[in-house]
């Protein structure tokens, strides 16, 4: 019986060789899942269901493939693939969960997120985020030509650094703050919590204000290797598997 936790894929066709990568994991690896979650930015910018090119197609064929064996697929959305909807899903057999989303996980109550809101010492990026994930303009985004939204997602990555690794200064402000991490954990009552975005993997213990210990997973990037979490009932291990060309 096993589980696998992916997220910050940021597939794009630009890098070939991440996509490559995430096709072999589902066709040997994920089939054979009980489940398998994909915790945000499986996708370096998504414009729209309505995407027709054939990188899309793909994308949406080889999830399809993969649910159609029987193996659930769970999706929670990252701050550069909010913008999938009902229509992806129906695409593609994969589940939409709401963030954070708890579940069973062979009979531990586990919170998963995408991690974002956990920094919040990056309190621009929480700004930001709070307006762009409003319902309003989410609905005026996906109104614009699928020709202007992906002017815009070009534009994004022409000036970001998503196809490169990060920075030190980079992952230093874009990594979670204590305080939230244990908000979070007391909020939804859970000791167990698995998440992506920081790109950077561990597993963290963290002491809670009643005494009790709680676990933090968080999950790798595929900018140099591809990073998985692979989840039993008596295990839990952070797997890098290399890319190739």
């Amino acid at each position: 019986m096993t589980s696998w936790f992916i997220s910050d894929l940021h597939l794009s066709p630009a890098r070939p060789d991440i996509t490559r990568l995430f096709f072999a994991f589902l066709q040997e690896q994920a089939v054979h899942a009980d489940a398998l979650y994909i915790l945000g930015d499986l996708f370096d910018a998504w414009i729209g269901d309505d995407d027709t090119s054939d990188f899309a197609a793909a994308l949406q064929g080889a999830l399809r493939q993969l649910t159609q064996t029987g193996v659930p697929v769970f999706f929670i959305a990252g701050n550069r693939d909010f913008l999938i909807g009902a229509r992806f899903a129906r695409a593609t057999g994969v589940r939409l969960l709401t963030e954070p989303a708890v579940i069973d996980l062979y009979g531990t109550r586990t919170l998963l997120l995408h991690g974002d809101s956990l920094c919040t010492a990056d309190r621009s990026y929480q700004r930001f985020r709070r307006i762009i994930r409003q319902p309003w303009l989410t609905r005026l985004l996906l109104a614009l030509p699928l020709r202007a939204r992906m002017r815009i997602a070009n534009k994004l990555r022409a000036s970001s650094a998503t196809q490169q690794p990060l920075s030190a200064e980079q992952l230093a402000i874009m990594d979670v703050t204590e305080q939230a991490v244990i908000d979070t954990f007391v909020q939804y009552d859970v000791r167990h919590m698995i998440h992506g975005h920081t790109h950077r993997p561990a597993i963290h213990e963290h002491q809670l204000p009643d005494g009790s210990t709680a676990e933090r997973i968080v999950l790798g990037d595929w900018y140099e290797q591809g990073s998985f979490l692979r989840v039993t009932r008596n295990e839990r291990e952070l797997i890098s598997q290399p890319l190739t060309l």
